[in-house]
Order: structure tokens, then sequence, then C-alpha cells
């Protein structure tokens, strides 16, 4: 940017989608700009490389966990990790992505230099710290603790067996005709005890209580045919439509006729299940969309409930056992190994230490601005996506919306953007998250604040968001430009210190 010294332009944290995606609006909509990735891990990809669990797959379809700009183009539109994986890897090197990412280079620490307009980024790389500065951080860091997945505090001293946790699943685990128990009712839980099934002796999830589940074809027939009579980019922005208003209607359905939501749900999962249907074991405490719900394609849970491969036993956990699990009302659940698919732990910001002119910032402090930025924080940017629907879809919009910025700062020469909030903004404050699920809740002291309206505010709607993103001026009156001459501050400091 004019008379900016940073190393870069941009520096993006994190190469998975929301890292990607960043790069790949800026490659579109910012040619000029410079800018690099930086990777924590050996590879891209985020949650689509870190985790190796059986069936790892998505929960949303591709046609909207896909980006905006890139068609997806495999068959199946509720798509494996490796298939996700290429589709990133085809899009980084399509598009020239590849050549700007340094793998392990894990960042701990970005402080805020106002009087040179940088983040002076410090990154581990093998044990080595090294510098790097930028005029602004984008974060597409994810949510979730790459490090300590939640801990449920299960003694599990006397298990004999294998204890194995979805997010550092070992390569060399071997199931085949083992008996399994995996604790948790999720959408891990949900994906594991099918794609077990078919070595495992017996696959059984066991839930301390039910999560609302519905089922659909891992295929899309309508994508599927669009494609064959339409321009590929026609078709999926066809398919994408079609499946972001569908999502935006079932969410909204459950929220203003939950009855009617929970019968329909549960007599799909009656009709699939037949006599072996427990109303109690598919019956949750609380509405659909109170909590995500979780997907089951191609029915491929409740095939395995028919074939005898796997069941869902309710229950609180007494004790592990050396041989199983004892529950509270004296059942045992024999096994040789436990999948502990127990939950996530949030995490802001990737567990970065952030600063602000070195005074640490403390996100649960400031409010979230139109979703990607925060209040009174200079040139910083994150995605934290959708609960209600898909991740990308934030991703793309916050990208497309921080791209703008950054071409009105070239067009006016400034290179400071913050969002400005008075002390006495007296904004009427808002749940941030509306949903009941434990890692929601376990994590609210640590997340940013949300007012009631945007600007501040970290909405759960991306028809509005993306309308108000793409029509609301860039200069809102919030939104305040800056224009710090780096040259001349390194000058003055050089002068100070030889003074």
């Amino acid at each position: 940017m004019a008379q900016n010294t940073c190393d870069h332009d941009v520096l993006i944290v994190g190469a998975g989608i929301s890292g990607i995606g960043m790069a790949a609006h800026l490659e579109m909509m910012c040619p000029g700009r410079s800018y690099a990735l930086l990777e924590r891990r050996s590879d891209l990809g985020g949650t689509w490389d870190l985790f190796r669990y059986p069936g790892i797959r998505s929960d949303s379809d591709m046609h909207t966990l896909g980006f905006v700009f890139e068609p997806w183009r495999h068959e199946k539109s509720i798509a494996d990790g490796p298939s996700i994986l290429d589709y990133l890897n085809r899009i980084v090197d399509e598009r020239g992505i590849r050549d700007k990412i340094t793998f392990d280079a894990k960042v701990a620490s970005a402080d805020w230099d106002s009087t040179a307009a940088c983040w002076n980024v410090t990154v581990d790389r093998g044990g080595r710290s090294e510098l790097v500065t930028a005029n602004w951080l984008y974060l597409g860091t994810g949510y979730y603790d790459y490090d300590d997945p939640y801990d449920a505090g299960f003694d599990l001293s006397a298990f004999e067996g294998r204890v194995v946790h979805p997010q550092f699943w070992p390569s060399d685990l071997d199931y085949a005709g083992k008996r399994v128990v995996v604790v948790g009712s999720g959408a891990t839980a949900v994906t594991i005890v099918p794609s077990m099934a078919d070595r495992a002796a017996h696959v059984t999830m066991l839930q301390r209580t039910p999560t609302w589940m519905f089922a659909r074809p891992a295929k899309d027939r309508i994508a599927n045919t669009l494609r064959k009579i339409l321009p590929e980019k026609a078709a999926y922005a066809i398919t994408r439509w079609k499946n972001i208003l569908l999502q935006d209607f079932a969410f909204k359905r459950s929220r203003t006729h939950p009855e009617k939501v929970k019968e329909a749900l549960s007599k799909r999962i009656e009709g699939k299940l037949g006599d072996r249907y427990d109303k109690a074991t598919w019956t949750p405490p609380y509405d659909p969309w109170d909590q995500r719900l979780c997907l089951v394609p191609d029915d491929d849970l409740f095939e395995a409930i028919k074939a005898d491969k796997a069941s869902v036993v309710t229950g609180h956990i007494q004790a592990f056992e050396k041989d199983g699990v004892r529950l509270t009302d004296g059942r045992h659940i024999p096994a040789d190994i436990i999948v502990t698919a127990t939950g996530l732990s949030l995490a802001i910001a990737g567990k970065i230490a952030v600063s602000q002119d070195g005074a640490p910032v403390n996100f649960a402090e400031r409010f979230y601005y139109k979703g990607c930025m925060f209040s009174n924080l200079p040139n910083f940017s994150v995605v934290f996506g959708y609960l209600n629907a898909s991740w990308t879809l934030r991703a793309d919009i916050n990208s497309e919306y921080v791209c703008k910025v950054l071409n009105h700062m070239q067009a006016t020469g400034a290179n400071v953007a913050v969002p400005v909030l008075p002390a006495d903004h007296g904004l009427v404050e808002d749940d941030v998250f509306d949903f009941s699920s434990g890692y929601i809740q376990r994590s609210k002291h640590i997340m940013p604040k949300n007012a009631v309206d945007l600007p501040w505010r970290l909405n759960q709607d991306y028809r509005f968001d993306r309308k108000a993103l793409a029509t609301a001026p860039i200069e809102d009156g919030v939104l305040r430009f800056d224009r710090v001459d780096a040259r001349r501050a390194a000058a003055e400091q050089q002068l100070e210190a030889a003074e």
C-alpha cells in the first residue's frame, strides 16, 4: 500500500478454506497486492487435513461449502475429506496461490504498531523465531483448538483396550472384528459409527442425550442434471442458491414451527428404522436447530442399525471398566476400542497472542464489526462461519468485503482502517450464539461481543449479510480511514535512537 514498509500488504494465517478463499479473492479483486499465507501444518486444508477418522466428510453440501467462484464438480455433494482436499489443491494450483504459502509456520503472536501501520507477527518455524510484518492481518484459523480437544473428564485408567480421539486418529488403528463404543452423538459420531461398522464386530454409539438428525442423498440429483444441460458455472450458481434457500427455510421453519419440524424428522427416522425405532432414543430434549442438526447421508447410520452392525444406546456413564463401559442403570457395553467423540474446544484467533501497541487484545471486550472485524482494532479481520449454514458462505462474503476495503484504501491513499466505537457507545448487547450446543456454551466467556443490530454484530443470516455487505458504503461513518507514513515514522525512530 501507499508508502508502506511492511513485508506484505496482507498476511493470511491458515491455509484452510478461509485462508485459501481470501487468497483467491485477493488474486481476483486486488491483483496488485502483495500477500503471503502462513500455515502451521505441513500441508494445506486445515480441518480437512487434520481429521483422518473413518468416513470423514462434509456435513454441509459442497455447493455451499464450496466457494462462490469455483464450481464443485464431483457427483457427490456430500463429499469425503480427500475429495475436498483435491478441490482445495486444484484451486491453489490453478490460481497461483501455492507459491505464496509457507508451511510448518506457526504464528505465536501479532502486535499492531500504530506508528508504522504494520502488524509485527512472530512466527515459530522449526524452533526458530522469525518476524514477518504486514499492513493487514487476516486470520483464517478456524474456530476450534487444534491442540487440545474438549476433555469430558473421563477416568479411562481401568479400560484395557485402546482409546482414541477423532481429532488425533492413529493411522495404525486396526478395528476389524473389534467391538467399538463411540461416546457422543454429534456430527463426528454420526459419521464414524456407520463408517466403522463395515469392518468392526459391532459399533455402539453411546449418547447422553439424543441429537436431531435428518437424512438426504449424498448425490444432488438436481445438481447433476443441471450440469448436463447448462454451462458449469450456471449450473453451480443455480444449485448453490437452491441449497442456500433450502437451508434458510429449514432453519427458520425450525425456529417458528418447532413441533411440526420435530414431527417430520421423527416420522422420517421411524419410517426408516421400522420396528427398531424407539422414540426416546431419537427424540432430543431440545428443539431442532437449538443445536446443529446432524446429517445422515444416504441413511447410512440407519442402514447400519438395521443390519445389526451398529446400535445406539442412551445412558449416563458410571465407569469405564477393563472390558467396556458401565452405565448408571447397571448396563454394561463391551468394548475393545473406545472413541471419545465428545466435542471440540473453541479458540479465538487461533490462540495467537494479539496485541495493539504492546497492550494485549481481549476479544471478549471487543464488538464484532460486520461479522469480520472488531471494534477499535485496525487492519484486522477473521472468519467465523455460520452455525446454521455452510462455513464458506461467510468466508466468501468476508473476503470480498475486506478486498473492497483494501481497494478503497488504495484509492484514497490510506493505510489504516479501524472500526471506531466510542466508550459511551450505548449498544444493546445480544447473545452472540443462540445455540445450546455444549461447545458453544462452554466458550461464551471468550467470545467477542455482539450487538442487536449491524454493523456491530456477527449475524446468523447469510442472505441478509450478503446484501448488507454488498450494498452498504465502505465509508459508513464507523470505519475510519487514516494514513501513517511508515517511512517517515521509521526515520524518526532511527533519529531518536541516534540521539
